[in-house]
């Protein structure tokens, strides 16, 4: 596929920094990939420490972006810096999967995130699509500790067929 396409696709779940390194040189192209989501825009040749630099002020936009590393929604409380979870005032227990999870959801709050994500970021590449059993597991799990009734999720939504969509109002 080509380099525009593998853009859209990241730019379709992710926000990570994304600097295009091309020989084309037309001011079209760069354009293209700057409105298609790329944050920077080299073209051949460059310089090892040029690129360093550019990687440095992308990394540096990202650090920036980053809002406070609590997440709020209503009574619940995620505090990313501590990976600690409470829902009225009370610390709930999760497992480091369950958390991962949490984590993931709350951040793309909103947003559909699939069940291949999921799988993805939470048990990295080595998994098979038979693995969304677990993940319906662990989200089980996780409604029994969020919701006051787990059969009716008001923070943790199934989209049939797709994945979960944690809901920033509920």
């Amino acid at each position: 596929m080509s380099g525009m396409d593998v853009l859209k696709r990241i730019r379709d779940w992710s926000s990570v920094p994304i600097i295009v390194l091309t020989a084309k040189e037309r001011e079209e192209d760069k354009i293209t990939a700057l409105e298609g989501g790329a944050d920077d825009y080299v073209t051949k040749p460059f310089s090892m420490g040029e690129l360093v630099a550019r990687i440095r002020v992308a990394l540096r936009h990202v650090a920036k972006s980053v809002n406070e590393p609590i997440l709020q929604f209503g009574d619940l409380v995620i505090d990313l810096a501590h990976r600690a979870v409470e829902l009225n005032g009370e610390r709930l227990k999760l497992t480091p999967t369950e958390y991962d999870l949490l984590k993931i959801l709350a951040a793309n709050a909103g947003k559909v995130v699939t069940q291949r994500q999921l799988l993805q970021q939470v048990w990295g590449g080595h998994h098979h699509e038979s693995d969304s059993h677990y993940l319906r597991v662990y989200i089980g799990h996780l409604r029994k500790k969020l919701e006051e009734d787990p059969t009716r999720p008001k923070y943790i939504v199934t989209e049939p067929g797709i994945g979960y969509r944690f809901l920033s109002r509920n």
